[in-house]
């Protein structure tokens, strides 16, 4: 039995997550992979997800099989899930970058471009204090913490917001993390978040949906 799939899906450099998976899971296996037959038999999945948004919605659909296997895998067979940054954004609709583009649609959500005050930079990159507005296992003792981010691009929603499990205050509340049935996302980097971040890393490999 599979324990921790995180996917490769070309999305970037991905052993840091690796890493910081690997550290909290000993002494489970923590496997990196592109093989949607693995997918289908982890007990935790993650998605990570570094540069923009339509060139990993197509990276992810070109595996063969692979958002059927994540889709039966958390939706229908109820597998905890874990999108981070890119990975949590293509959890919505769509993604409004360089075009639109389709997302896996388990959220009703679009991703649009920051919008901060002109004295704030874009990207938004480096820490910030987390926010958290309603309870979550995989948010446990995170309230108030420091965790770090990189992007321009964030999850907004028009209509049903009940997903959203924490923000930030950058120039204006920003969407830090979501959660829904089996899958949570964030857009912080927890394998970058250092011991908040490995907090958080421990309260999804302990979650049981």
């Amino acid at each position: 039995m599979v324990s921790i799939a995180i996917i490769d899906y070309g999305s970037g450099n991905l052993r840091s997550a690796e890493k910081s998976f690997a550290r909290m899971a000993k002494p489970r296996k923590v496997w990196l992979t592109s093989d949607p037959e693995v997918v289908a038999k982890a007990d935790h999945i993650v998605l990570p997800g570094v540069g923009a948004f339509g060139d990993c919605a197509e990276g992810l659909r070109a595996i063969d099989g692979m958002v059927e296997a994540l889709t039966e895998r958390v939706r229908n067979q109820g597998r905890p899930f874990l999108g981070i940054c890119v990975g949590m954004q293509l959890l919505c609709a769509q993604g409004h970058e360089r075009g639109v583009h389709e997302g896996l649609g388990w959220l009703e959500a679009q991703v649009h471009p920051l919008d901060v005050p002109p004295d704030l930079k874009v990207p938004h990159m480096g820490w910030n204090n987390l926010h958290i507005e309603r309870a979550h296992k995989v948010l446990d003792g995170l309230d108030g913490e420091d965790v770090y981010f990189v992007h321009g691009f964030g999850a907004k929603f028009s209509g049903d917001a009940s997903a959203i499990a924490a923000s930030v205050d950058y120039g204006g509340a920003v969407v830090a993390a979501v959660a829904r049935d089996t899958f949570i996302g964030t857009q912080f980097h927890p394998e970058k978040s250092q011991q908040a971040g490995l907090r958080l890393i421990e309260n999804f490999l302990e979650w049981r949906p």
